[in-house]
């Protein structure tokens, strides 16, 4: 037990390697860390007491919402209202930005981007979710309002980035630019304590992630590719295997410790991918550059993509960088016009 090293002690430890801030990061993180608590508590309630399926509403993407999304957005925005660091809030749950409306909040230097509750109807069948949250340095004056430009910044901007993974244990991951860690939470203790240290992924791997129901719908080159994994070359460690939870944070999680790809590109039915950039594709983008890895849309790094919107979508391919590099070839050697 005296070996164990809590979220808030690594913190404490590793504030040299957090330049913009001195306590402030740490409070961020246990507004973050306070609200994982609470929605990994009612998660774990899941089928005895009336907290899954859907809650007859739609978010802006016109997807159904989950009872479980409204709390999770509920509980996080509450816990980061809470804390003096954050002057706003973006959700993949809420039409537009929330500016927090109070003196400490109007001076506050950071905004929160997040996805309360990733893959969330994966609840009623016991299927692990997550949470996924992005942070960055206000554009905006200290003292006002945050405006929407201050939600509006390119991926290589974040200072901080991280998911929580509720499964058969929680593990809260985050990175601030300096390696990425993962803290596995205690329930008999209430604390998420230091289990994995400075996290890499594989250079290469032989799991592909994809929703392969979708297949008549990719692009040339990610039929290609899906083909290429499949093929029986043993000297080159093919055929891959295929693994796909439905649950970026559960799939992302997976090929991170073991290597692999996750893909999620574009559709006939979402020519322009289906992920938002700034709450799913950024903050694992941030995370698995930092694990060493590579995130792009298929041509570009996801991470000096310039945002135009709240909801925007991008096509996604993340892991294994000779894995991701492969992709990037395919879709340029066989393009949909051929």
């Amino acid at each position: 037990m005296s070996d164990i090293k809590t979220l808030g002690e690594f913190i404490v430890d590793k504030q040299h390697d957090f330049p913009h801030a001195s306590g402030e990061l740490s409070s961020l993180l246990g507004s973050i860390k306070l609200a994982a608590k609470i929605v990994n508590r009612e998660i774990n309630k899941a089928g005895l007491v009336d907290i899954t399926g859907a809650i007859g509403s739609e978010n802006v993407q016109g997807e159904q919402q989950q009872k479980l999304d409204v709390y999770a957005n509920e509980k996080f925005k509450a816990a980061l209202q809470a804390r003096d660091q954050v002057c706003g809030v973006a959700s993949e749950e809420e039409d537009e930005a929330v500016s927090f409306d109070s003196e400490h909040s109007r001076n506050a230097k950071y905004v929160v981007l997040m996805d309360p509750l990733d893959g969330s109807s994966n609840i009623d069948v016991n299927v692990s979710v997550g949470t996924i949250f992005s942070i960055y340095r206000r554009i905006s004056p200290v003292g006002t309002l945050a405006t929407e430009e201050d939600f509006l910044q390119p991926g290589h901007r974040q200072i901080a980035a991280g998911y929580i993974i509720y499964g058969s244990s929680t593990m809260l991951v985050y990175t601030t630019g300096n390696g990425v860690h993962g803290f596995t939470y205690d329930p008999s203790l209430g604390v998420f304590c230091l289990s994995h240290e400075n996290m890499t992924i594989p250079d290469d791997g032989r799991i592909y992630s994809i929703n392969e129901g979708n297949y008549i719908r990719f692009p040339n080159g990610v039929k290609r590719y899906i083909k290429y994994c499949q093929e029986n070359v043993p000297e080159d460690n093919r055929p891959y295997t295929s693994r796909y939870i439905g649950s970026l944070v559960s799939d992302f999680h997976r090929n991170l410790l073991k290597g692999g790809i996750y893909l999620y590109p574009s559709t006939a039915s979402h020519p322009k991918g289906k992920l938002r950039l700034l709450y799913e594709c950024n903050p694992m983008a941030f995370l698995i550059e930092q694990a060493g890895g590579k995130a792009s849309d298929g041509c570009q790094r996801i991470l000096d993509i310039e945002p135009s919107e709240l909801h925007q979508r991008v096509p996604f391919f993340v892991g294994s960088t000779s894995m991701v590099n492969k992709v990037e070839e395919f879709l340029e050697t066989y393009p949909d016009n051929d």
